[in-house]
């Protein structure tokens, strides 16, 4: 796989050494079971994937290379170029400005981008709509090449299934922007609709069967299906790609759901459901997959809590809390910092979405057994920070253990 160009301030020397010799051991990623960082008093399992992921690391690349391209131009990125608050402070203080928040808020207003500026797509890529405001104002340098190839791979799904008369059902947070983007895309070349989760995917599979009005339909979904949605037309034929972060068992379960419906609303068997149901393969990001099945295999050791660090609107970090929530306390942390003390923690609460602080998290004996990872926009460099910081508490330091001595074999 390629190796990007990015700058030493998120790197980290002792991840860097961990994730080298889990790839000289395993080249072909088959043991997904985690590192373990045996320090005595406390003992850290590092998941065997998590960090930077292939889209962000060309994202942070084309950052920087838009800056060193275009000395004394004002730079702007549509909105946060990945969802991580310490990749997004670095370039702006770099002196990159923000034309929107996540939300699509505009900061910035369009009369003032000029022609002469330089735009920078974020990972999820853009809408339709944005696209054409760029190209109206004449603005010649726009790095498109910042956009994640696997939003670009779900593109791709779309407008082959679209070509075959099919609707597409987009799995995905309607407020994210990556959803934004592949719906915006995915309505001006066939009937499309976005779904959040199998809650609403029955939902849908009433209308499929006749079993509900037609109209509900439009109350239901307002404002996530495409201009002329005809319910009663549309929904025949459906295909479905999804938000490239999502939790993969989530959309595996809503598009075998659906495939279902299609196969017992219209007793079809065999290649005959193709008339209904286009075959889609997975289209969630492979970094995305590779760290769930790493959090779920590292689940499967003993530990007293687990720490997930990454950016609080990430979609894919959110995930993997709510996967180590299922089996243990755990705690969501932008960085370092919000390990306050060895007695308090400030944490991200994914439900309720903010802040919460928990006293006495470590609990009172030896050694302490954490799992530890990261999402795919959280650099190296804050897992250090925050294994630095734990072990800081108990007077010791990355430096009592060597990369080469983790611990892998749980045979």
């Amino acid at each position: 796989m390629r190796a990007f160009n990015v700058p030493g301030i998120y790197k980290s020397g002792f991840i860097a050494a961990v994730k080298s010799r889990r790839q000289e051991r395993d080249r072909l990623k088959k043991d997904m079971m985690p590192t373990m960082l045996d320090f005595g008093k406390i003992k850290i399992y590092l998941a065997r994937h998590f960090g930077f992921c292939f889209g962000v690391e060309n994202a942070i690349e084309t950052a920087y290379a838009a800056l060193n391209d275009n000395p004394g131009k004002r730079i702007y990125l549509l909105s946060e170029i990945i969802h991580n608050a310490h990749v997004n402070s670095a370039l702006s203080e770099k002196g990159m400005q923000f034309i929107m928040d996540t939300a699509g808020n505009q900061l910035i207003p369009w009369e003032e981008i000029k022609k002469e500026d330089v735009i920078i797509v974020p990972a999820f890529g853009i809408t339709l709509e944005t696209e054409r405001i760029l190209r109206d104002k004449g603005i010649q340098q726009v790095y498109y090449k910042s956009k994640c190839p696997f939003v670009e791979k779900v593109w791709n799904r779309v407008s082959q299934i679209a070509g075959k008369g099919y609707t597409v059902i987009v799995h995905g947070n309607p407020d994210h922007e990556e959803t934004k983007a592949t719906f915006s895309h995915s309505r001006s070349v066939a009937p499309s609709l976005v779904i959040r989760d199998m809650k609403e995917a029955i939902l849908l599979a009433g209308f499929i069967r006749g079993k509900r009005q037609a109209d509900d339909f439009y109350t239901l979904f307002r404002g996530r299906y495409s201009e002329g949605f005809d319910a009663a037309r549309d929904l025949a034929r459906i295909g479905v790609v999804n938000q490239t972060t999502l939790l993969a068992g989530d959309t595996q379960q809503i598009a075998d759901f659906l495939l279902q419906t299609m196969k017992e609303h219209y007793r079809f068997i065999g290649d005959k459901i193709a008339n209904h149901f286009a075959s889609t393969r997975d289209t969630l990001c492979y970094a995305t997959n590779d760290n769930q099945q790493a959090v779920i295999a590292m689940l499967s050791l003993d530990a007293d809590l687990a720490i997930v660090v990454g950016g609080h609107n990430s979609s894919n970090t959110s995930h993997l809390v709510e996967l180590c929530e299922a089996k243990l306390p755990t705690y969501f942390i932008s960085s370092g910092e919000r390990i306050i003390s060895a007695e308090k923690i400030e944490h991200w609460d994914i439900h309720s979405r903010q802040l919460r602080t928990t006293l006495s998290y470590l609990p009172a004996k030896e050694p302490v057994v954490i799992h530890l990872t990261s999402g795919a926009s959280c650099p190296d460099i804050l897992i250090e920070n925050v294994l630095q910081r734990l072990l800081s508490f108990y007077g010791l330091s990355l430096a009592a253990l060597k990369a080469e001595d983790a611990v892998t074999d749980y045979s």
